[in-house]
């Protein structure tokens, strides 16, 4: 009898183990990675990976841009809202990993990844219907280029801006080079090289949102929005800033960069072998910048330099070169294991001294790729 109580036991935990298999992959694969809906007259497009915190992947961008190309040519579609589930995170930007494995492997996951995610950021950029991100929570690298590029960006008290790019031997991409150079005085530079992080209101105040609404207030504000008839862009940018009006939270907290700005403007407007100079240490996140890539700060450095006077199109053919030059370099899968896989954050940099790193190899960086240039 007990061997027959020891066998059944361990068949009735094997089925057991085997129906939470089945459950976890019914509600993986009954939970897609974008939600899209048609609400009344709105296209609303949820982010679906909240345990990834909403993370962009190739799929997910394979699902946004044919619909984002219907709904801007359909009639019975007005607006397009876009939001991340979870409460976390808008989205934290793109599935990193995934490209190193890839880019390790000669995959071409690592070319159609960001092809197809830049095809995404300018198709944004270029929508002719009012888009509306609601960035509350986490807005990092490849979510900031499913936001900032629309007309509309609504921050709340939850968002947290960044471009940490320079720490994985990366650089801000994702039409960072339009953007960043854009903001006030050298600002986007400052943001490029240290990463450093945003949050809430001055998201707004620096221009990266266009709205601030209090995050309590954003489910009212996407049903007053879905009930917009036919409206323009001025249309939507009333009722926004109506329910800017009405959000008082950390309306008296100062810019948290405000007493830095000359200093970072001085600093900023320096050569990129200058800034590790003490005499420019101002801010401490300027310290931060000797545990970046130094082949990150210089390509972001120039990137941003030459973005400035470059249309949005031009920047992303621009990025496609580099960050394919990131792919067949060493810093990019040196930076990825040291943030994101041991999380050591202790990367061993080749070069690794802004010296170090030539002109020459820099210029490589920017080359054109011939027939796999990115075509917009």
């Amino acid at each position: 009898p007990d061997s027959y109580f020891i066998m059944y036991f361990f068949r009735f935990r094997s089925i057991c183990r085997l129906q939470r298999l089945q459950a976890h992959m019914m509600s993986s694969a009954s939970a897609p990675e974008v939600l899209l809906e048609k609400v009344g007259r709105a296209g609303v497009i949820t982010l679906n990976r909240p345990k990834a915190m909403n993370a962009l992947n190739l799929t997910m961008t394979r699902l946004l841009y044919p619909q984002l190309k219907e709904w801007e040519t359909d009639e019975q579609t007005d607006i397009v809202i876009i939001k991340g589930a979870g409460g976390r995170a808008f989205c934290a930007g793109g599935d990193i990993i995934a490209v190193t494995e890839a880019g390790k492997s000669g995959d071409p996951l690592a070319q159609d990844f960001f092809r197809e995610e830049y095809v995404l950021n300018n198709t944004i950029g270029m929508y002719k219907k009012p888009y509306i991100a609601l960035i509350d929570g986490i807005t990092m690298g490849g979510g900031v280029g499913l936001s900032v590029h629309g007309r509309f960006r609504v921050a709340t008290e939850k968002t947290v801006f960044a471009m940490p790019e320079t720490a994985i031997g990366l650089f801000p991409d994702v039409g960072g080079g339009y953007f960043l150079p854009r903001l006030q005085g050298k600002l986007g530079m400052f943001l490029a090289l240290t990463g450093f992080r945003l949050k809430g209101r001055d998201v707004q105040r620096v221009g990266v949102a266009s709205h601030f609404v209090e995050s309590q207030k954003i489910s009212a504000l996407e049903l007053d929005l879905v009930g917009l008839r036919s409206p323009s862009n001025e249309d939507v940018s009333k009722l926004l800033e109506s329910y800017q009006t009405q959000s008082c939270l950390d309306a008296e907290k100062p810019f948290v960069l405000q007493p830095h700005l000359q200093d970072i403007n001085r600093f900023a407007s320096k050569s990129i072998l200058n800034i590790n100079d003490p005499k420019h240490v101002m801010h401490p996140s300027i310290q931060t910048l000797a545990r970046m890539s130094p082949t990150s700060l210089k390509i972001t450095f120039r990137q941003l330099e030459q973005g400035a006077a470059m249309s949005l199109q031009d920047v992303l053919v621009m990025e496609y070169r580099l960050c394919q030059a990131c792919m067949r370099g060493k810093d990019f899968y040196e930076g990825v294991r040291s943030v994101l896989i041991d999380k050591d954050h202790s990367p061993r940099w080749s070069p690794a001294t802004l010296a170090e790193v030539s002109d020459h190899s820099v210029d490589q960086c920017f080359s054109p790729l011939g027939e796999t240039d990115l075509r917009l």
